[in-house]
């Protein structure tokens, strides 16, 4: 079995459902002081959004500093898989777990790559979290501040999420849209149907807001983004009674942006329009939009993936968000990793060859980025 398969199937083995706390970070921290590193885990936060752990590991003490990102957590398996979840298990090349893609497979491929870089290249971390998949309110965010705590600031950093489409290699993100969820409430006043003039239909008002929201065009896109885009996404009026006009009606928003906004900017252009209305917003800001211009970093990784599999990658700010949108804030970040096929999906699994190379070509670049 390839190291990294087996690293994988340790992690796989440890139920860690977001929040994940425990039993998966004892193994990973048993795997990781072998090697030399120094791990600091910490747990934070309470229901509903916690508790979380976290764990910081660090090997080398100066030098150029390049640090990998992950998380541990994973979302619920779900009914119907072929086997256990949790039981990783081995079929026609591909290990089966939930995990496997996104993204202990990742994890593991980075740990075996290590096996290769000596120590005395300069300083390596591990930024692990167990609430990525979760609100991520006590995740990565919390390591950050570790971090400065501690003045740690990495020259690179690797996200290890799922980014391959096709094939390995084929796909790296250098960039995310931000992401942002707003509440829209109207009040009205609660009535008679047939004596209108008694009550104030909050609906009428609602529906103006919404017709009004869908009309924005916020952008057209950018080199690198899509145009950012907003959908509703909930519409609750709650009333049973057909002969009654509600004292309540509300609408629920998403909007995925690119880096021509911020989260607060949007959430005052939505406000503003409630509030002619009157309507009133609630809104929680995920992330901020990033990208990591394209240049010394991507070309390292691009080159590490034609050496080792003969393709050329495209460099891609597609798909969701992920906790790149915070380390972002504090060195360059570049996500790459498995194929993302069957993550989040019944009989989650990762090619072991995959698992294999993604090693191989973790190890140049991380080679690399110390050698600059």
């Amino acid at each position: 079995m390839s190291l990294a398969c087996d690293i994988a199937k340790k992690l796989i083995i440890c139920p860690s459902v977001t929040p994940a706390t425990g039993q998966v970070f004892d193994s990973l921290e048993t795997i990781l002081k072998p090697l030399g590193f120094n791990v600091h885990r910490f747990i934070e936060g309470e229901a509903p959004d916690g508790p979380v752990e976290n764990l910081f590991a660090i090997r080398g003490s100066s030098g150029p500093h390049f640090a990998y990102a992950g998380h541990v957590d994973v979302v619920p398996p779900g009914d119907g898989w072929t086997g256990d979840p949790f039981v990783p298990e081995i079929r026609d090349g591909l290990l089966y777990g939930r995990g496997a893609v996104d993204m202990k497979g990742s994890i593991a491929s980075f740990i075996a790559a290590l096996e290769d870089i000596p120590s005395d290249k300069g300083i390596i971390s591990m930024i692990i979290t167990g609430d990525e998949e979760g609100p991520a309110t006590y995740g990565t965010k919390s390591i950050m501040r570790y971090m400065k705590e501690q003045n740690i600031v990495p020259d690179l950093c690797l996200v290890g999420e799922p980014t391959s489409v096709n094939k390995l290699g084929d796909m790296i993100k250098i960039g995310r849209r931000g992401s942002v969820n707003m509440w829209i409430t109207v009040d009205g006043m609660q009535g008679h149907v047939a004596y209108p003039h008694l009550a104030d239909n909050p609906i009428t008002k609602l529906t103006a807001i919404m017709n009004e929201v869908d009309a924005v065009v916020l952008d057209e896109g950018t080199d690198w983004f899509q145009p950012s885009n907003i959908e509703f996404t909930d519409l609750t009026v709650g009333n049973p009674a057909h002969n009654v006009i509600p004292a309540k009606a509300q609408a629920r928003l998403s909007i995925r942006f690119n880096d021509c906004h911020s989260g607060q900017e949007l959430v005052d252009q939505i406000s503003a329009i409630a509030q002619k209305y009157g309507g009133s917003v609630e809104a929680r800001i995920s992330g901020e939009p990033f990208l990591t211009p394209p240049g010394e970093f991507s070309d390292i990784i691009s080159k590490a993936i034609k050496d080792t599999v003969g393709i050329d990658t495209e460099l891609s700010t597609s798909g969701g968000t992920s906790d790149a949108r915070f380390l972002s804030a504090i060195c360059p970040v570049v996500e790459f990793g498995l194929r993302n096929a069957t993550m989040h999906k019944l009989d989650e699994a990762a090619e072991v060859e995959d698992l294999d190379m993604l090693a191989v070509i973790y190890s140049k670049i991380a080679t690399a980025a110390l050698s600059r």
